[in-house]
């Protein structure tokens, strides 16, 4: 599937930044089981129009694809399943199928929008401070600081410590200090393929409302672009109209929007309730393991 999510890099940007991940860190880089991977083409041949991944615990990730593709995945996975996201339309066909195969309730708990960067435009004037790439000496703040992240969206923090530590030694996160305070971070995820995502914005609840998230988020997406970045991106949720207008000033544009889906209340075997004849999927799925 690798050369269908080159061919939309925007926004397959998070599958490839996650199978970047994979292939530095191992198979366990996200959790203990291994991460499922899977394709659809149609009959009798022709390219792969739709892919998605698995690192569990976490739902699977859709990509874009043709109509009916969600579904026929959705009667494909028997394994018990938190959720789904990923592309708005693909995600909400399979949470529909899935509900219908074993009655779980659905619950959208995110919705996003992918940026890609066009000019950018910092804004004047600049709050007070200076960017510095972070060191080990901040492990410990950075800890801190995704945990507290991660709360305030709502969600586990991916790959736990050694996802930030793999950032830490990769000079991939970014400090705003102040009088050589910390007072905000950003980060960005290795370049893949000319795209880098712009990732992890944070400043502690005391410190909002300064500039400072902006600041080191343009100091972020100007050194992607000195690296020689092609497509600088970010996701940011809807339901934050302070972020999400933060970014476009800055520069960003839409590209396309993204929706993570939690399951409730499904039976302990969702197997139990497939139908006995699956839809019809005018194409062929495949999974692999690895």
């Amino acid at each position: 599937a690798g050369p269908f999510l080159a061919r939309r890099p925007v926004e397959n940007s998070v599958p490839r930044t996650i199978c970047a991940t994979l292939g530095r860190r191992g198979p366990h880089a996200y959790g203990a089981e291994p991460p499922v991977f899977g394709w659809w083409r149609p009959d009798g041949g022709g390219e792969v129009a739709a892919a998605f991944l698995r690192t569990p615990p976490h739902p699977p990730l859709l990509t874009r694809g043709a109509p009916g593709t969600s579904r026929g995945l959705a009667d494909r996975l028997a394994a018990p399943l938190p959720g789904v996201r990923g592309d708005r339309e693909a995600a909400r066909d399979f949470a529909r199928a899935w509900q219908e195969r074993t009655g779980a309730a659905l619950r959208t708990d995110r919705e996003l929008r992918i940026f890609r960067l066009g000019a950018l435009t910092p804004h004047r004037p600049a709050p007070p401070g200076r960017p510095r790439v972070a060191g080990p000496a901040d492990r410990a703040l950075l800890l801190r600081w995704h945990e507290e992240f991660a709360r305030d969206i709502g969600e586990p923090l991916p790959g736990g410590e050694g996802a930030v530590d793999d950032a830490l030694g990769r000079g991939l996160r970014t400090l705003w200090e102040v009088d050589g305070e910390p007072v905000a971070m950003a980060g960005s995820t290795a370049p893949a393929d000319g795209a880098v995502r712009v990732v992890a914005v944070y400043t502690p609840q005391a410190l909002r409302g300064r500039g400072y998230a902006g600041a080191v988020t343009a100091a972020v997406s100007r050194a992607a672009l000195a690296a020689g970045a092609e497509h600088v991106l970010l996701s940011a949720d809807l339901a934050n109209p302070v972020s999400t207008g933060l970014y476009q000033r800055l520069g960003y544009v839409p590209v396309r929007d993204l929706v993570s889906i939690t399951f409730t209340a499904a039976p302990a075997d969702p197997s139990a309730a497939r139908p006995t004849a699956a839809r019809a999927d005018p194409g062929r799925q495949a999974l692999r393991d690895t």
